[in-house]
């Protein structure tokens, strides 16, 4: 296969992923999988905390099996993130009695919710094995907040913080006060390319100094290896934000010379491939990240929402 003319998204990639499940701080852990979606869990003395549910019931059962052979406490909380389907959809399988999310996240549910989920399982059907288990409709949060709210397991904080703006409109991150741990979302990737279809270029920046300002010790990013001491997370988020601005300054200023959108992605996509080609999902996320970048830059505040239909005549027009 052409390297320039690559097949849809991540429809070609079927192959499995082995999965990780470290503990980076006392009862806490990260489930990772080579580059694809993670999960955080917080053990607390009475119950566990489970950060993004997966993307299927079926795949969040390889969650629950590993939360299973270190405690026997149940799962009473599942955090999204944000709205994504990838994250979202694995939530009933957990029983949990609340499943919570930034209010702004529900809005976008209730706005986006079912284009983005028939989008998401077009672009990437690996990422939801056992999509017949998806009960019908969205998955809805049980509890959202606007700010900051705290979940106690027992006597275990898990504090839910919004930032700001970044990957959504909507990402909140757990910060685990007594252990100095968070759970970044998708607002930090480590090797893997953040994706930015649904992105605040101009505010992402500003989120992620008011994470690092948490002064974590470690770290659960939304795809990658796990961040195990405070230099991996510092690194995890200035490789993050190193991308967001090489990317974003690339297209502002294809954008600001008159350039179409395929020309300025051709162009972007020259620059960015020899520094970030290596990355996870390079390939996949970039036409959906100039495409997004190339409407902020032009004045668009609010993104447009992806649909399948949109999805697939975004490709031919970029990389047909």
């Amino acid at each position: 296969m052409s390297t320039d003319k690559p097949a849809f998204a991540s429809s070609a990639d079927l192959g499995e992923k082995t999965i990780s499940f470290d503990e980076i701080g006392q009862g806490i852990y990260a489930y990772t999988a080579e580059g694809d979606p993670n999960t955080g869990v917080v053990v607390g003395d009475e119950s566990v905390l489970v950060f993004d549910a997966q993307a299927t019931p079926k795949m969040a059962e390889t969650v629950i099996e590993r939360v299973r052979r270190i405690t026997v406490k149940p799962i009473s909380h599942v955090v999204l993130s944000h709205y994504h389907a990838v994250r979202v959809l694995g939530a009933p399988a957990y029983g949990a009695r609340e499943i919570v999310a930034s209010d702004v996240a529900r809005e976008m549910i209730v706005e986006r919710g079912e284009q983005d989920k028939a989008s998401e399982i077009g672009r990437f059907p690996r990422l939801f094995q056992g999509a017949d288990s998806i009960r019908p409709g969205l998955t809805w949060p049980t509890m959202t907040f606007s700010d900051t709210a705290s979940i106690w397991l027992g006597k275990r904080e898990v504090r839910l913080m919004k930032l700001g703006r970044g990957h959504t409109a909507g990402d909140i991150v757990a910060w685990i006060p007594d252990a100095e741990v968070s759970f970044a979302g998708d607002l930090v990737e480590y090797g893997a390319t953040p994706y930015c279809g649904d992105a605040h270029f101009e505010d992402w920046p500003t989120t992620l100094d008011h994470l690092s300002a948490l002064g974590s010790v470690a770290m659960v990013p939304g795809r990658g290896s796990a961040l195990t001491d405070a230099a991996m997370v510092a690194d995890g988020i200035s490789g993050t934000r190193a991308f967001l601005s090489d990317l974003y300054d690339a297209v502002k200023q294809n954008a600001g010379a008159g350039r179409s959108l395929r020309e300025t992605f051709e162009r972007v996509h020259a620059v960015l491939k020899p520094g970030y080609g290596d990355w996870v999902i390079f390939e996949h996320c970039l036409p959906f990240n100039v495409s997004r970048a190339y409407d902020e830059a032009n004045g668009l505040d609010h993104p447009r929402i992806w649909t399948d239909e949109r999805d697939r005549q975004m490709w031919i027009d970029l990389r047909g």
